[in-house]
C-alpha cells in the first residue's frame, strides 16, 4: 500500500491545522495506529509552524510566500517533508548533509522547542537547506503500526 500527497500552503497560521487534519484523516483511513498518527501529526504541526514563522518574506502583491508539505505512506514507513523559501538553517548545507544545532529552550518558553520535539517523535529526522535557491527542508520518518482492522495494511 502506498499513499502520497503534496500541499502548497500559504505561510499563514491557519494552514497548520489544515495540514495536520489531512495527515490524520489519511492515516485513520489507512488504518494506522492512533498513537503513531498523533506523534506524526504533532511533528508535522511543529514543522509547519516553523515554516510559517521563519519560511520567507512576502511575495509580489503582498501575499505571503508558500511552503510545501509532502507526505508518503509507503509500506511500513511514513515520510513527511516540509520545505519553505526562507533563509534556511544557519550552518546547514544544501541537501541536508549537515545537522544544524537544536537550541534548547527553557520549559516555560513558548518558542524554540519545535525541532527538538520532531526529533523525539520521529524515528529519523533530516534537517537542512534546499540546494540552490535556498530555504529550509525538514523531513522525518516513522515506522508505522497498524490497527487490527486496518483496511489498507501494507503488504
Amino acid at each position: 500500500m502506498s499513499i502520497w500527497w503534496s500541499l502548497h500552503l500559504r505561510r499563514d497560521a491557519a494552514s497548520v491545522p489544515l495540514a495536520r487534519r489531512l495527515l490524520l484523516g489519511t492515516m485513520e483511513t489507512a488504518g494506522v495506529d492512533p498513537d503513531v498518527s498523533f506523534d506524526l501529526s504533532v511533528a508535522l504541526s511543529e514543522a509547519c509552524a516553523n515554516a510559517v514563522e521563519h519560511g520567507g518574506g512576502t511575495a509580489r502583491g503582498g501575499m505571503s510566500e508558500a511552503y510545501r508539505v509532502t507526505a508518503y505512506l509507503d509500506g511500513e514507513k511514513c515520510r513527511i517533508e516540509v520545505a519553505d523559501a526562507g533563509p534556511g538553517f544557519p550552518g546547514a548545507t544544501g541537501g541536508g548533509r549537515s545537522r544544524p544545532p537544536v537550541r534548547t529552550a527553557p520549559c516555560e518558553a513558548e518558542h524554540g522547542r519545535g525541532l527538538g520535539l520532531i526529533r523525539e517523535l520521529a524515528d529519523h529526522v533530516h534537517i537542512g537547506n534546499k540546494p540552490g535557491r535556498g530555504g529550509a527542508v525538514v523531513s522525518f520518518d516513522k515506522i508505522l503500526k497498524w490497527r487490527e482492522d486496518a483496511p489498507l495494511v501494507a503488504v
